[in-house]
């Protein structure tokens, strides 16, 4: 029997689902995490074999002893996976240090967490990258500016999410942002006037996707995150060609195997000097699945479970589940204390059983998802507009 570590299998809390896929295929699924074993989720502690609690995960000490553990009393480590943006380091180094091989390692860290790395591996899959900087004097960004021109877009170069990212529109803003930034590496980019649209899929040992899905963002993650907006995304089971196509490219330039992931491109809204209205260009990858909800979107959207699909591809490298639809999962997130033009009873009557899951988002991803959800399952694009429009309008201000 093979044994996979999951770290952090408690949150998201839909992760749980990942760890009873594996269970059922026959690994000895073992977890690590800082949360009490008695608030762990039913599902979950039905999906792990032995449960082991540290008083953090950001304890490297601490870890390691909880993973020596469990390889003196289960054996050899085959697995060792959070399919979390903010432990694939932590990840790699344990994978190095207990002679792990079935997945990422330090020395693969720095390509796949750096955005400034990134754009190396994007340009090789014939993908075009914006134009950067990495952040040093306030004269220096000056002179990336006069090139590029205002507004441009600055993040730490190793970042999560839209996390402490920042749109400059003028010297002021560039002024402001170095005397309140964080000690930390950032990258400024000139702006992409895009929308973010993904290539999210399982791949196989030898390199071949086994599953593809992709989601398309309609609300401004920057803006949903600095201006405490509301936020809406959705999962759709047929992408365009040319997003296959780059996402495959993509996939090839960082030799991934063996991971489920999501790549992140802009589809231009205007000709740029980037690229034409309509291209596909760079924005940045993501070595784990699509955040959040997101897998249990694909498994609406599709009419199949990606966990499953994930799990299989750990346990078979292969897979054998199928689609058995094609239609659009619909993300809406309300904002706490926003006014709204429908209610939440409104929304119930005029959609009934095409809204799939309803209900709070867990605290630590409200910031970028919003504080409640609704899930709706609709046939187009159209409809799927106008569900967003439905759930998100809001009343107007006096």
């Amino acid at each position: 029997m093979k044994n996979f570590i999951y770290l952090s299998p408690n949150f998201p809390a839909n992760h749980w689902n990942f760890c009873y896929h594996l269970k059922r295929n026959g690994l000895n699924v073992l977890g690590i995490g800082d949360c009490p074993y008695d608030q762990l989720s039913e599902e979950l502690k039905g999906s792990l074999t032995e449960y082991y609690k540290v008083s953090s995960l950001e304890n490297y000490d601490e870890v390691y002893r909880a993973v020596a553990f469990f390889a003196f009393k289960y054996g050899k480590i085959d697995w060792l996976e959070s399919n979390n943006e903010y432990w694939l380091i932590r990840d790699a180094q344990l994978r190095e240090d207990f002679h792990i091989t079935s997945g990422f390692l330090p020395e693969d860290m720095d390509a796949v967490k750096y955005k400034s790395r990134m754009k190396e591996y994007y340009e090789k899959a014939g993908v075009p990258v914006a134009r950067y900087h990495l952040v040093d004097t306030v004269e220096d960004c000056k002179k990336f500016i006069e090139e590029v021109g205002y507004p441009v877009v600055v993040k730490p170069d190793n970042g999560v999410g839209a996390s402490d990212t920042h749109k400059l529109k003028k010297d002021e803003d560039l002024e402001l942002f170095f005397e309140t930034k964080m000690d930390v590496p950032y990258i400024m980019e000139e702006f992409i006037d895009g929308q973010v649209e993904s290539y999210d899929a399982v791949i196989d040992s030898h390199g071949e996707p086994i599953f593809e899905n992709g989601n398309v963002t309609v609300s401004n993650l920057m803006e949903t995150v600095s201006e405490n907006g509301n936020s809406a995304f959705y999962e759709r089971s047929v992408l365009p060609k040319e997003l296959l196509e780059k996402g495959r490219a993509v996939v090839k330039a960082f030799n991934v195997r063996s991971r489920f992931v999501h790549f992140e491109f802009f589809k231009l809204n205007s000709d740029q000097p980037i690229g034409k209205k309509g291209d596909f260009v760079a924005l940045e990858v993501n070595m784990r699945p699509p955040g959040g909800i997101a897998p249990t979107m694909m498994n609406y959207a599709n009419g199949t479970d990606a966990y499953e699909i994930w799990a299989d591809m750990i346990a078979f490298d292969r897979s054998d589940r199928h689609r058995e639809r094609k239609q659009i999962c619909v993300f809406t997130g309300r904002r706490d204390g926003h006014e709204f033009r429908k209610s939440a009873e409104d929304i119930r009557k005029k959609y009934g059983d095409r809204i799939v899951e309803e209900g709070p988002v867990e605290k630590a991803l409200s910031g970028a998802m919003a504080d409640y959800m609704f899930l709706g399952l609709v046939d187009t694009k159209k409809e799927a507009d106008q569900f967003i429009t439905d759930v998100l309008s809001e009343k107007k201000k006096k």
